[in-house]
This record gives C-alpha cells, sequence and structure tokens, in this order.
C-alpha cells in the first residue's frame, strides 16, 4: 500500500556495500561465507539485534532473511505468527506481502510485451474497452502502460472505496472496480509527475488478464510463481492456514501499548497491486531467481534484457530525487542501485530489498501495522555489507580463531535502561548497545589477557572492559569505567 521510504537512507547503507565488482563472485558458496569468522559474527550481531527490535518495538512477530547470491545464508523468525496460541514465527511463515506484489503484475505486463502482445506506449483503453476514467488534462495525452508501472499515469491513488480504513476492508470486486472508474478523474495530465497508484497496477492486472483469456491468478500462478518454484506464494489470502502458517496481522500499537487482531481482509480487483501472501524462504527464492536471470542464465519467465530494463529508472520525478523502474522500485546512492519493493497492509508491513550488483538481498516481513520492516532489511545490508568487505579483503582465515563464546550474551540490568549484545566477530568481540537503529555501530573488544579486554577506536586502545566470573568459572557481569553490567 504504501510508498517506500527509501529516500536518506540509501548513501549510508551502500557506503558499506562493497566496491568490488560482485562480493558473491568473489566468495564461493553460501555456507563458506556464513562460516567466515567475520560474517558469522555479524550474522549473530544481527540476530540479536533484530530479536531486540521486536521486543523493544513490541512487535508480534517478524520473519528476515538474506541472500547473497544462490544461498539463503541468513534466515530466522522472531515472537509470534499467533499471540493467542503462541505459534512462533519462522522462514517458513505466511505474511500479506502487499505492495511487492506488484512486481509479478509487472513481470506479467512485460511477457505480454515480449510475446508482441502490447507496447508500453499502448493507451490504457486500447487493451480495456471499458475504460473510461474521466481525463481532465486530455492534452497530455490518454493513459499508457508505461505510466500504470512507473507510477507517472495521473490516476488517482485508489479505486474509489474505504478499503484501507477500518476493520470491514470493503475492497471491491471487478465489477464494482469497473462500475466506479467511470466515475473517477485523473489527478494530474498523464507523464508528468509520480503518484503512486493502487489503482494503476490493477488496472495493469486487468490487461494480463484480458490478453492471456484466463484469471490474473491463474496466470501468474501458472507463468510466474510456478516457474520459478515459489510454491508458498500466492495471489490471495490462504484462510486455511490462517493462524497457524499464515501469520495474523495486528495493528499498529495505540496509546495504551495494545494491539488488536486484524482479521482477514480479501483484496478482489486490487489483488496485482496488493493480494499477494508469501514467506522469507519463497521471496529468496525470487532473488536467486533475479541473480540468475540478470547473469543471463535462460528461464522460462523473462529475458535477462527485460528483467535489465525494468530494474532501469524509467521515470524521474521534477524534483529529480523520486524514481521509478518498470514496477520497481529503483533508488540510487554513490553510484549502487537498490531495486525491490515494500509493502504495507492491514496488520502486516513488508520490505524486499535487491543489490544486483552485488547479488545481494535483504527481506523483513512483520505482522503488526506499524512493523520495523524497512529499518530491518537496511540494518542487514548495513552490517552484513560490512563484514562480506571484510571477508573478501582478508580472504579465508588462515589460523584459528579463539573461541570467546563463553562471553556472548546480553548485559545490563541497571537504571539506564537498555543492554549491551556481546558478539565474537572474528578474532574480537562486538558490543552492541541497543535498543539501536543502527545496528553497524558496534565496539570492538580486544582480547589483552584472561577476562580482560580493550576497547578498540580508529584503531587505538582505550578502557579496560573486564568480564566477572562466578566461582564456577561462569561469565556473570562485565565491567568498564567502574559501570557494571549483570549479565541477563
Amino acid at each position: 500500500m504504501r510508498k517506500p521510504e527509501w529516500k536518506g537512507t540509501l548513501a549510508l547503507c551502500m557506503a558499506a556495500v562493497l566496491a568490488a565488482p560482485s562480493i558473491a563472485d568473489e566468495v564461493s558458496s553460501g555456507d563458506a561465507i556464513a562460516q567466515h569468522p567475520e560474517v558469522k559474527g555479524a550474522l549473530s550481531l544481527v540476530d540479536g539485534w533484530i530479536d531486540s527490535v521486536r521486543d523493544y518495538d513490541r512487535v508480534p512477530g517478524i520473519s528476515a532473511g538474506f541472500v547473497v547470491d544462490q544461498s539463503l545464508i541468513f534466515s530466522e523468525g522472531y515472537g509470534f505468527a499467533n499471540l493467542a496460541d503462541e505459534v512462533p514465527a519462522d522462514a517458513d511463515t505466511i505474511y500479506s506481502i502487499c505492495s511487492i506484489s506488484k512486481l509479478f503484475t509487472a513481470i506479467g505486463v512485460m511477457q505480454m510485451r515480449d510475446q508482441g502482445e502490447l507496447t508500453l506506449r499502448d493507451p490504457v483503453a486500447d487493451h480495456l474497452d471499458w475504460f473510461d476514467i474521466r481525463e481532465d488534462y486530455p492534452e497530455a495525452g490518454p493513459v499508457r502502460i508505461e505510466g500504470l508501472l512507473t507510477h507517472s499515469s495521473g490516476l488517482p491513488r485508489e479505486s474509489d472505496f474505504p478499503y484501507w480504513a477500518g476493520m470491514e476492508f470493503p475492497f471491491p470486486d471487478r465489477e464494482a472496480m469497473i462500475e466506479r472508474v467511470g466515475e473517477q478523474t485523473t489527478l494530474y495530465p498523464a507523464d508528468t509527475r509520480f503518484q503512486y497508484s493502487n489503482l494503476g497496477l490493477a488496472l495493469a492486472g486487468e490487461i494480463v488478464q484480458e490478453i492471456a483469456g484466463e484469471s490474473y491468478a491463474d496466470y501468474v500462478t501458472g507463468r510466474i510463481l510456478e516457474p520459478i518454484g515459489l510454491d508458498d506464494t500466492r495471489p490471495r489470502f490462504p484462510d486455511e492456514l490462517h493462524g497457524t502458517r499464515m501469520a495474523i496481522g495486528y495493528t499498529g500499537i495505540d496509546r495504551s501499548h495494545q494491539r488488536k487482531p486484524v482479521p482477514p481482509f480479501y483484496t478482489r480487483a486490487l489483488t496485482p497491486a496488493a493480494g499477494f501472501t508469501s514467506n522469507v524462504n519463497d521471496l529468496a527464492k525470487f532473488a536467486s531467481w533475479n541473480f540468475r536471470t540478470l547473469a543471463g542464465e535462460p528461464n522460462e519467465v523473462l529475458a535477462a534484457n527485460t528483467l535489465r530494463e525494468m530494474q532501469r529508472v524509467h521515470w524521474v520525478d521534477p524534483d529529480w530525487e523520486t524514481t521509478w523502474g518498470l514496477g520497481f522500485v529503483v533508488r540510487e546512492a554513490e553510484g549502487y542501485i537498490m531495486v525491490g519493493h515494500g509493502g504495507g497492509c492491514p496488520g502486516y508491513i513488508t520490505q524486499f530489498v535487491m543489490v544486483p550488483k552485488h547479488k545481494l538481498a535483504a527481506i523483513a516481513l512483520t505482522n503488526a501495522g506499524d512493523g520495523p520492516a524497512f529499518r530491518v532489511t537496511m540494518g542487514m545490508l548495513r552490517l552484513l555489507g560490512l563484514a562480506l568487505e571484510k571477508a573478501m579483503d582478508g580472504g579465508a582465515p588462515t589460523e584459528t580463531m579463539p573461541d570467546f563464546s563463553r562471553y556472548e550474551g546480553r548485559y545490563g540490568g541497571n537504571v539506564w535502561g537498555g543492554e549491551m549484545l556481546i558478539r565474537q566477530l572474528g578474532d574480537q568481540l562486538a558490543a552492541l548497545r541497543l535498543p539501536t537503529e543502527s545496528p553497524w555501530e558496534y565496539e570492538l573488544l580486544r582480547h589483552v589477557e584472561g577476562d580482560t579486554f580493550v576497547r578498540v577506536e580508529d584503531g587505538e586502545e582505550r578502557e579496560q572492559v573486564v568480564f566477572q566470573t562466578d566461582d564456577d568459572g561462569r561469565v556473570t557481569g562485565v565491567v568498564s569505567h567502574s559501570h557494571h553490567r549483570t549479565r541477563l
């Protein structure tokens, strides 16, 4: 539902994502990548950080994953898919992915384009004879298919029904949407400015259905989802799994710090824009399919050049800041390109982000109306990007790493609140203060002797950090600057 808010975060994130041609080409298999001491430690930090995000933000459930080329090197679930029954969230948990659905619709349109069934410059009315929206700016020309995919068509944001308000979710069926389109008007002249439009992608789905001669759901399932191997991705809300494998959605948190369960919703005519459900494992497969296709591996879904075309900028707003591809969000920072999409539907906030040049992807799915999916994907990209860079620069470790696992844990228990997360990172310890929105801003602790470490800043040694133990040698706390933290 919501326009992704990537602006302003990209430069910060991408500064950490390698200047080499592709990290996936530099490091061998996914298992080898995940077991490199720097990456293994960063994955542990990511794990502890996301767990803290869930607790401090009081999110019911989060499922997250990180892909390097053809390997899902990290996949975890936090909290619950169903709070009442305490069904745990994991990488198989299904969520509404809402506007990530638009990527599959756009792929369907481009398949039709490649088959010669349409061109992107075709007026929508050439394919939908019922499309009779009132065009208040006829001098600008008609609403065209490319405008649907780039959100530059001038169409209103929504079909004129209040489906995002309250708990009834009155999404129109196809007949109701068609009837209401004739009562709506364009907001802007076509091809003049960006206006995110769920109505536009619903119309794109209608074009796919019209040309295919079969239902939209059958087409995308048979021609896109099944060939890619996305067995747990559906163009519908799976009632039969709701509360078990399908996460129950919850409202955003209110002033009483409570959330309410959100009933199932059925997107009907808006399904091409917002109606798909999926999980981390399937979206990881989708990311790997993107990387294979872009590398030129033949497949029955899309040609490499077509996918590249979709992931290039096709629209730039007059502000020179808002950019869009064909269906895909496309953003640039520091010479790096990030593509993907976010999703926000009643009870679910999700994010799917790829860095095609480096064959990296981050996925975060949440079952909360204010879920931190965007923050989680950006945090994973930044923190793991740093670790992957070190792994590539340093190559494989040449000596056995020390084992500092006995110090790993969470330390806190003081009046100031928060905690310190300790994880081994290569041959040192990393100390990350929680809660934080910047998990890459950890401190490094270098071993001195025994239970004594020293904090390292800009390569220089600072204060000592001493871990406390009980009579049995178990670590019970940590002291620095005479500040005591208890192991939680």
